[in-house]
């Protein structure tokens, strides 16, 4: 069995986070089509991204762990900003405009209004936790269902960053917060990210 057989196999077990629905399977062939807009959307996730976990840095710096977990993250992120750019231009693609995205502006509604800190804190670290495992699970998909090689191993790399940091985020959340109103409030977000993502748009040019 090739590398990239057994590559699948661990995934496979590996990358159950819990999601409650997977990815329409269309998405995987349309986007096929639309490689320039789903790179450039990509470069801008991992723009947000660091720009995020930037923000969190500064709100919450006299958090445990924070700074000294996050901090690698930023840099972890603006590298992977790098990559999508170096993949534009290999194949010849230009980086296009940024666009709204359309599935983070649904998922921060299901935020309680007029929370505390602390609840806000935790809201922060779970939001980041749930985008980290939706970006996971479609990384999945692509690196599953895409026919070039070359963007199978580029996706597999970033599956695999993601499903750390959504575990890293979950992490944090338990050291500030008891393990059982964190597991309450994430199992929260996924019934709520369950209640609209089959509603959005199929859309080739959207990484989310």
């Amino acid at each position: 069995m090739n590398d990239l057989c057994d590559m699948k196999m661990t995934a496979e077990k590996k990358f159950t986070l819990g999601l409650k629905l997977p990815t329409d399977p269309r998405w995987a062939d349309i986007s096929t089509i639309s490689l320039q807009d789903i790179l450039t959307d990509h470069a801008f996730c991992e723009q947000k991204a660091t720009s995020n976990i930037i923000s969190l840095i500064q709100q919450y710096s006299e958090r445990e762990g924070i700074v000294e977990h996050l901090s690698p993250v930023v840099t972890e992120e603006w590298g992977h900003f790098r990559m999508v750019i170096a993949m534009l231009k290999k194949r010849g693609l230009e980086l296009g405009l940024q666009r709204q995205d359309e599935y983070v502006k649904k998922l921060v509604k299901g935020k309680k209004k007029g929370q505390s800190r602390d609840g806000y804190f935790l809201d922060q670290l779970l939001i980041c936790a749930m985008i980290e495992a939706r970006s996971c699970e479609r990384f999945k998909t692509l690196w599953q269902n895409l026919d070039d090689e070359e963007l199978q191993e580029f996706y597999y790399k970033f599956m695999v960053a993601e499903a750390s940091h959504y575990k890293l985020f979950l992490q944090l959340a338990k050291t500030h917060f008891p393990e059982d109103d964190v597991m309450d409030r994430w199992n929260y977000w996924l019934d709520y990210e369950a209640s609209f993502i089959g509603d959005l748009e199929v859309r080739g040019d959207r990484l989310h």
